[in-house]
């Protein structure tokens, strides 16, 4: 992770490293702790030689995510054996999920921090740089209401952020731990998200990435009822703040006010994404999603037919225990059906803490990946035609960063293309001067694989002003 500061201030209490892993929602706790840190008067450096110490924030969701963690973490303690960094501290999912064991396994790991640890970064720090024998773990239960995540310092661009509007999750599929590791669904007050916004438009995000681990189940707990239309609403009115991005919705709990508020509104992009898992009956029993084929195919349409140009993200997993031929030929049928314009699957992965694990009847791992492989086959096609479909037209598309080495050539995404796990936009023109956060109408003259290239057409748009001026911590 880079950072600003390549040498301590004259009062830094030290320096440290951070390697931030997993998902958008863990990005969040990430430049939670970066601030507390910051504002705490430590000094994040660039390379972890020769720092203090490091922060390891981990994800534990599946098996490959835990693999990457571990690599993290030991290839920090090594450089801990080797003198070359003073301490390491582990926090998020990983250490929430294995807890004491974590520190069996790798006992030269400093401190761990769980996932609701996290405000107590500063406290943690201090004791490792002054050499304080005390209490090597912090746990803390899940809040009533998530935590407040202002004063971030941020790692994503200046113009684009992550805006968690609630934490946990209280649906119960049988494959998944994350209740384990986060706990119950827990929401943020509406008046504290916007309060999280209006600093992030502040701070000069134009794009607001709505994240949660159950997007559509948002303010259930404190309101008892869905807020997430009414939420919405009012994000539209933050000044400073052009595209509103939806991640993570289930199935259940997108009504129509839902529906309308995202049609008519003049921020939200057209994008949704929405992890469906499969879409056969008896798997998605097994799955306990508490959604039927019928009910799925019946939203779908809703959504079509009322909101213009919509792109539909959706995930889903192969292999689940008990999946047969049958199953699998009714996946791929579903996604021939309703050509989902972004879309990724993965093997199913055994969590040994989770219901599916006792279930009879796994698949084997090579017909695991076989099915995967012949469902990104099936989407690839998909994917292609759609973007085929774009050449000619002319879309907004928000700026990332340059292309390294090149001039006049940028890096950006479009409406229908989010951080990290969509493709991207290469727009060429030096007729307008481009700048990273620009939302500026590009034509789309070509495809590649699954991204698009593009010609500047126009002008960008004006960045508006916020009203407001609550002062954040900016980013790395």
């Amino acid at each position: 992770m880079s950072s600003k500061h390549k040498h301590p201030a004259p009062d830094s209490k030290g320096t440290y490293a951070f390697v931030s892993l997993g998902c958008p929602k863990n990005t969040v706790d990430s430049e939670r702790m970066l601030g507390l840190l910051k504002i705490d008067g430590y000094d994040l450096v660039s390379d972890p030689d020769g720092a203090d110490f490091v922060v390891v924030n981990t994800c534990g969701f599946i098996e490959r995510a835990r693999a990457e963690s571990f690599s993290a973490i030991d290839e920090m303690l090594a450089l801990k054996q080797q003198g070359r960094t003073r301490g390491v501290i582990v926090s998020g999912c990983l250490a929430e999920r294995q807890k004491e064991q974590l520190l069996e396994d790798r006992p030269g790991i400093d401190h761990l921090v769980g996932v609701f640890g996290r405000e107590e970064i500063t406290r943690v720090a201090d004791r490792l740089v002054g050499h304080l024998d005390e209490q090597r773990t912090v746990f803390r239960p899940a809040p009533i209401h998530a935590l407040s995540d202002r004063d971030r310092l941020r790692i994503t661009p200046k113009h684009f952020a992550y805006l968690k509007i609630s934490e946990g999750c209280d649906r119960l599929c049988t494959f998944c731990a994350i209740p384990k590791m986060r706990g119950k669904h827990a929401s943020k007050p509406i008046e504290e998200v916007l309060a999280e916004a209006e600093q992030l438009a502040a701070d000069g995000v134009r794009e607001l990435i709505v994240v949660a681990q159950d997007t559509t189940y948002y303010g259930m707990d404190i309101y008892g009822q869905p807020r997430l239309a009414e939420l919405l609403r009012r994000l539209e009115e933050v000044v400073g703040i052009d595209w509103i991005r939806l991640m993570y919705f289930y199935p259940m709990y997108i009504d129509d006010e839902l529906i309308d508020t995202i049609a008519q509104s003049g921020k939200i992009v057209p994008y949704i994404d929405i992890p469906l898992q499969h879409a056969s009956d008896r798997m998605l029993r097994r799955m306990a999603r508490r959604v039927t084929r019928a009910e799925t195919e019946d939203l779908l349409s809703r959504l079509r037919s009322r909101i213009k140009g919509l792109s539909l993200r959706t995930t889903f997993i192969t292999g689940f225990p008990g999946e047969t031929d049958d199953d699998f030929a009714e996946l791929v049928g579903f996604v021939e059906r309703h050509k989902f314009e972004r879309m990724g699957v993965f093997t199913y992965s055994l969590e040994p803490d989770t219901p599916a694990a006792n279930l009879p009847d796994h698949v084997p791992a090579d017909v695991m990946e076989s099915r995967r492989e012949r469902l990104m086959q099936v989407q690839q096609e998909i994917a292609f035609s759609a973007l085929r479909q774009q050449v000619g037209r002319t879309l907004d598309v928000i700026l990332d960063q340059p292309v390294p080495g090149e001039k006049n050539v940028w890096i950006g995404r479009s409406p229908a293309d989010a951080p990290d796990v969509d493709g991207l936009v290469f727009v060429t023109g030096d007729r307008f001067k481009l700048r990273a956060g620009d939302i500026a109408p590009c034509e789309i003259v070509a495809t590649q694989e699954y991204d698009l290239v593009a010609v500047a057409a126009g002008k960008p748009k004006p960045a508006t002003e916020p009203s407001v001026h609550l002062t954040g911590i900016g980013s790395v």
